[in-house]
């Protein structure tokens, strides 16, 4: 199991969640993509080894993704 898990709450343009979603799918160290309801439109669990790779994979692979306009990430401390 990984050392170090965040949760990602994401924020996509009008009509691009279903785009996103098949994107995050293919992100190396995401183990969950949920649509959910409320302020964000999904929310993903993002696992690695140590807080480097968890930043890495948020803004090398996250960010760079077409239709998502905001993120929030949120440590897991236990």
């Amino acid at each position: 199991m990984a050392a170090t898990r965040a949760f990602v709450l994401i924020e996509t343009a009008v009509g691009k969640t279903k785009d996103v979603v098949a994107a995050l799918h293919q992100v190396e160290g995401v183990s969950s993509v949920n649509v959910v309801t409320g302020p964000y439109d999904i929310i993903v669990i993002v696992e690695a080894s140590d807080l480097a790779s968890v930043g890495d994979t948020v803004t090398s692979n996250i960010h760079t993704i077409a239709g998502i306009v905001r993120t929030v990430t949120c440590l897991a401390v236990s």
